[in-house]
């Protein structure tokens, strides 16, 4: 696997066409990370870490859906940064997700965070993917 951020989204991405209500992922630091933004920002119901046969073990994810309507909190989930074309941004440049509705996750020299979150601090770094 030569890009293990866009098999993640894919997998997330997949469970919820398909309406899975749990998507297991293998684990990484980064995903870890990445995951607990999603939580934080309300987009996912719950995660576990589970170690497992592999060394670095899974995630399990449960995915929010409306009650009423069945659609999910995830709209819409968008690589942006890859391994042929790597994204930078400025604090200065920051971008803005549907308008200031949606996140996008950026890698900076002090960990994962959001797009928000790497502006009041004043820094830049790679914009990983958009979530809305």
């Amino acid at each position: 696997m030569t890009d293990p951020i866009a098999d993640y989204l894919t997998r997330l991405r997949n469970a919820i066409h398909a309406g899975h209500r749990v998507v297991e992922v293998p684990s990484s630091k980064m995903k870890r990370e990445i995951t607990k933004i999603l939580f934080d920002q309300g987009y996912i119901l719950n995660y576990k870490f589970e170690e497992g046969q592999n060394p670095q073990g899974t995630i399990k994810i449960a995915l929010k859906y409306d009650p009423i309507e069945k659609v999910s909190a995830i709209k819409n989930l968008h690589r942006v940064s890859r391994p042929g074309l790597r994204q930078y941004t400025g604090y200065k440049e920051m971008p803005r997700v549907l308008n200031g509705l949606g996140i996008a996750i950026l890698s900076t020299s002090q960990g994962v965070m959001t797009n928000k979150e790497a502006k009041e601090k004043k820094i830049g770094g790679e914009v990983l993917c958009y979530v809305y």
